[in-house]
Formats: structure tokens, sequence, C-alpha cells
């Protein structure tokens, strides 16, 4: 094991052994930042703590960032309480650390996937808002809408947010990798980043999309009343 090691050990569920794999950052100095059980913080604890008497393993990712990065990232979160058993546990933090991308393949089939969402069924209620020749009709119509609107808005937002960030921050590994002669990372990075720019293109359209669907619905509403 060594500093920026994204770590595991296995713990009992239910009374049975080996169960499921909690996940940590080596901090390379005989700690270890995880979401530390049961107080759901993530914490800096020791390794033996994180171990609870069984044995550490190492989870090797062909991507991923450098260890002073991956230590730092799991530094930033110190503290932080907001576990989700499916869409914030100690594997999707690890994960983030280490690679920049959230997600738990223990749990992976019950997380719905963003990036499917399709923006264009939305038209479909607007449409018939826009239609509807009653004016509390439409109004109440134009309502459900614009709350449909919202709730896909607040969901893919803040993925774009945090594809620009990650952007940003596989620039700098790129970076980082040539000055340490690492050039099969820094390709491996500028990979990475470019998926990023991919997604957050994608999910920028969409939120353009909403954005015009939001206008031309208050505009509308606007009209009915």
């Amino acid at each position: 094991m060594a500093r920026g090691d994204l770590i595991y050990a296995y713990r009992e569920l239910f009374n049975r052994q080996g169960v499921y794999k909690h996940y940590g950052i080596d901090c390379g100095d005989g700690t270890v930042i995880h979401y530390r059980k049961p107080s759901e913080t993530i914490e800096r604890t020791s390794l033996p703590t994180f171990a609870r008497g069984g044995k550490i393993y190492v989870k090797e990712y062909p991507t991923h960032f450098i260890p002073d990065v991956v230590v730092r990232r799991a530094e930033s979160r110190l503290g932080e309480r907001n576990y989700n058993l499916l869409s914030n546990n100690c594997e999707h933090f690890a994960v983030w650390c280490k690679t920049g991308v959230s997600k738990s393949p223990q749990i992976q089939n019950f997380i719905p996937i963003i990036t499917q969402m399709n923006t264009e069924n939305l038209y479909e209620p607007i449409k018939r808002a826009l239609q509807e020749k009653d004016p509390d009709k439409a109004n109440r119509l134009l309502t459900k809408a614009l709350a449909e609107i919202k709730g896909v808005w607040n969901t893919l937002q803040p993925q774009y947010n945090q594809d620009v960030r990650e952007i940003s921050a596989w620039q700098k590994v790129a970076i980082q990798a040539l000055k340490q002669n690492r050039e099969d990372l820094a390709r491996a990075a500028i990979v990475r980043k470019k998926d990023y720019e991919k997604r957050a293109q994608e999910n920028k359209e969409k939120l353009d999309q909403l954005a015009q669907m939001t206008e031309n619905l208050i505009r509308n509403r606007l009209n009915v009343k």
C-alpha cells in the first residue's frame, strides 16, 4: 500500500462476514480517510481502525489522479456528513477521490443513470398545456410542466457543474504528469478530460433546451393570465 491508494477491507452485514467492502483512501502515513461507520462522517483514522482486524486490499485503476491529488481530494471532504447508501457511500467517496468519478459498482444497478434522461419527453405536457382552451386548466398544466422542468434541471445542473470542475482537474493532472515524465498518465488524463468535455456538452445542450422551454412556458403563462 502507498499514499493515494484506494484501499478496502471486508465488513460483515447482518452478522455475515465478508459480505461487502468498506473503502477508503490511504494517506501514506498510517492513516486512512473514509466514510466511517457508525458516525457516517468522513474522518481520518488509523489503518487498524479502518481494517477492524481484517486484511486490507488495494483496488487498482488504469486511469487515476496522482497520489497527492487523491489525498487532497479526500482531505477536502473531511467532516462531510452526507452519507447515502445508494448515491454517496464509502465507495462513491473513495472512487471519486481516486478517479474523479463517483460510482459504486456494489449497488450500481440501483442508481438511475442521469445521462439517459431525455428532455424531449417534456415537450408533450408542454404541448398539452399550450393547446388547452380553458385558462384555469391551462394554468394548472403550465405550473405542472414548470415543476417537471425544474426537477430535471435540479438533477442536470449539479452534474454539469461537476463535469466542468473535472475537466479542469484532469487538465491539471495531465500537466503534472508531464512534469514528472509520465506521458502514459498524461495521455490517460487527457482521455478522461475529453470524456468529461463530451458529457458536459451533452448536458449543456439539455440545459439550454430546458431554459428555452421555461422561457416559452412563462411567456404563455403570462398570456393565459
